[in-house]
């Protein structure tokens, strides 16, 4: 079809989101995936814990993982949201689907990270019909790790990201309308300890956030126009789409 003045359109209505929610260990990532809209859980891990939450099996094979977006966009259901849990998992995953069919030598030098990523848009091209096709909300979970960063404008320094090999992440993170970071809420405590000379100490408050704008200490993003930080919550997240938009 060729373009022209009358093939111009307009967004009628915001589209089911996509979004990667990553953090520190045991924070409730899986709980607040769990709170979308009827969700259906995709496991490449046993995480859920208590959660009550329909799943498919834990899949051994990325073939497994494909078979259930399969089933998702050809079944007839009622489930709004699929949820991936977790993506670096699943990435170990799609490593051993590679060394199983690729001898060393053809992984050297980059070319297995370049076959990783064709493995991850066939991935993330499946979650794409399920969001355009079937109105589902897509929730991809990672845990963290922190690297350093070398910017290009201060010296280096660490941040929290998402523990996926660099090429994917890049990926996952572009094709994501929202790339989410799970933390406690610290403060900053000084304590003078004399000679006119304080101590800083961080101290947790306890309070659940998700932050959603890039910071020097942690990847985030978002195309919503979020806060800086809301609660970890899905009716907290879903209530500030509805006012950033």
């Amino acid at each position: 079809m060729a373009f022209d003045l009358k093939s111009i359109r307009k967004n009628e209505a915001l589209a089911a989101p996509r979004i990667l929610v990553y953090g520190v260990e045991g924070i409730g990532k899986s709980t607040f995936a769990a709170g979308a809209p009827s969700p259906i859980f995709i496991l490449t891990e046993d995480g859920l814990g208590a959660l009550l939450v329909d799943h498919f099996p834990i899949a051994a094979k990325i073939g497994d993982v494909l078979d259930a977006i399969a089933a998702l966009f050809d079944g007839d259901h009622n489930f709004g949201t699929v949820v991936i849990d977790s993506l670096d998992w699943l990435e170990t995953l799609i490593w051993r689907d590679i060394e199983s069919k690729y001898e060393a030598k053809d992984l050297a030098y980059g070319k297995g990270a370049m076959i990783a990523a064709d493995k991850w848009r066939e991935i993330l091209d499946g979650l794409t019909a399920l969001r355009n096709e079937r109105g589902m909300a897509v929730i991809l979970i990672a845990h963290t790790e922190i690297k350093r960063f070398d910017s290009p404008e201060t010296e280096p320094y660490d941040r929290y990201q998402p523990k996926l090999q660099a090429r994917s992440s890049a990926l996952v993170r572009e094709w994501c309308d929202a790339v989410l970071f799970a933390n406690y809420k610290t403060i900053v405590k000084k304590d003078d300890v004399g000679f006119n000379k304080t101590v800083a100490r961080g101290i947790s408050t306890g309070e659940r956030l998700l932050f959603t704008s890039e910071r020097p200490a942690y990847m985030a993003k978002n195309r919503y126009g979020l806060p800086e930080s809301i609660a970890l919550a899905w009716p907290a997240f879903e209530s500030a789409i509805n006012k950033g938009n």
